[in-house]
């Protein structure tokens, strides 16, 4: 049986503790106490969800109650009972986190509905710490990790769409989590005992494709030595997840619509016998599925059968509140991976981290930490530690290009970010004029070593006699 929510009610005046136990004790477990020494005793003994506390408990103050209470480890939700007179410290109480106030006298069917209001949302809270730590659990750090109001929403959308049988589309940009999303929905699905099998769509061929989802018999065409089942029997009572689906032909959709239709029907390839698939199906795009229907490369009625319910996976530039979360967890799991300590970041590798606009998202985060950690030296990862792309960034503020932008979006689309020499050519050039040519400065601005820009400075055919006569001048 789940136990009720708890709430504690502090008020130095018996009768309206006694006449709030009586309102909410059908529906809460209730406990009451009349100052702050007898309320704080409940609190470390107890754990409470709700903490309704009067604004005057004789001669204390119980702003300092709530003050306390939510520096506990699991904080409860405060709200203040105040006078009409001093509405303005309850609204002071609500910036300092306080979740509400209600004003004397009290209006009880107000106090009874924002006490349940407040208990459901920590029981959403609950459940969403309690997805992300499941996910953690059985799927390593990745990317369902933050606290952020866009992860939230996915979260939310997560929780709600997994127990049903809908397919999903998964839509977002590359490294923003697409399968991971799709793991968890089929982990808090009825189907978590089966298999969850993955069909990455734009690594195959055509037949090759239709071959992986369908299977084939014997003798099918060249190589088919013996009888394949495919993924959808593979997948049969669980789920079958399609990555890069807009990568699949016109002849494959055609196919994949009918097995995913009212008939769920299909037949291997070369086969006549006609198989019925028990799959729930998730897809996945980086690419806008309306967009390609309206140029003719996708079939309108199968993206009306795979969007029937949506998530979007936010860019990690749109939750840079949870880039120092996702940092915390990478330095955990690599330092152990590595055999190395728990590693910090230096403020201006930080710095950078958060300038930076994560093109590749969370899986190029990943990265940049696992770098760090591999190539720190000390206690701490430096600026000098992460990957060259995310140090140009950096330094392209520092020669002033706009902030935030990562060095292949500051010199247009032509730069690849796998090829970053004529970025890096530009951004030293900007440093050593921005300095006047001061080696020890540009390098210092840079981010490396004053040894290291003499040589980069030698490999890329700088003016070299220029830069050396201005350095010179300039020390």
């Amino acid at each position: 049986m789940d136990l009720q929510p708890t709430v504690l009610i502090v008020d130095d005046e018996k009768h309206t503790r006694d006449g709030l136990r009586t309102l909410l004790e059908d529906n809460y477990d209730v406990y009451v106490a009349g100052d702050i020494a007898g309320a704080m005793d409940v609190l470390e003994r107890e754990q409470i969800d709700v903490l309704l506390t009067d604004l005057r408990l004789g001669s204390e103050d119980g702003m300092a109650l709530i003050d306390r209470a939510l520096k506990m480890p699991r904080p409860p939700i405060c709200i203040m009972m105040t006078a009409y007179g001093s509405v303005d410290v309850a609204v002071e109480a609500m910036k300092r986190g306080a979740y509400d106030f209600v004003t004397k006298p009290l209006n009880l069917d107000k106090v009874e509905m924002l006490i349940a209001r407040a208990v459901q949302g920590r029981k959403l809270e609950q459940e969403n710490r309690a997805l992300r730590e499941q996910v953690d659990e059985r799927y390593g750090l990745e990317n369902l990790w933050g606290d952020s109001a866009a992860l939230h929403e996915v979260l939310d959308t997560i929780r709600q769409v997994a127990p049903s049988s809908a397919n999903v589309l998964i839509e977002g940009e590359s490294g923003t989590g697409k399968e991971l999303a799709a793991h968890a929905i089929h982990n808090l699905s009825r189907r978590n005992k089966a298999k969850f099998v993955v069909v990455h769509c734009a690594a195959l061929s055509p037949q090759l494709l239709e071959s992986e989802l369908f299977g084939h018999e014997k003798g099918a065409f060249t190589g088919a030595h013996e009888r394949r089942i495919g993924r959808f029997e593979q997948a049969s009572g669980g789920t079958l997840f399609l990555d890069e689906v807009s990568e699949i032909d016109p002849s494959t959709q055609v196919k994949l619509l009918r097995v995913i239709s009212e008939e769920r029907a299909f037949e291997r390839v070369g086969g006549n016998q006609t198989l019925r698939a028990d799959v729930r199906l998730i897809a996945a795009t980086n690419k806008n599925l309306e967009q390609l229907v309206r140029e003719g490369k996708f079939r309108d009625d199968l993206f009306f059968r795979l969007n029937v319910v949506r998530i979007t996976m936010p860019p990690l530039r749109e939750r840079k509140e949870d880039i120092p979360i996702l940092i915390r967890g990478f330095l955990r799991h690599f330092s152990k991976e590595n055999n190395k300590p728990l590693l910090d970041l230096t403020p201006d590798a930080m710095d950078a981290l958060l300038t930076y606009n994560w093109p590749g998202n969370i899986r190029e985060l990943r990265t940049a930490i696992e770098h760090g950690v591999v190539m720190a030296t000390g206690k701490q990862i430096t600026l000098r530690d992460l990957p060259i792309a995310v140090r140009l960034a950096a330094s392209s503020a520092v020669a002033g290009l706009p902030g935030g932008v990562s060095a292949t979006e500051a010199f247009g689309e032509k730069t690849s970010p796998l090829d970053l020499h004529e970025t890096e050519k530009k951004l030293i050039a900007q440093a050593l004029a921005a300095t006047n040519g001061n080696i020890t400065a540009a390098a210092k601005k840079l981010g490396i070593s004053r040894r290291t820009l003499h040589r980069k400075i030698n490999q890329m055919n700088l003016d070299k006699k220029s830069v050396e006569a201005a350095d010179a001048k300039s020390t």
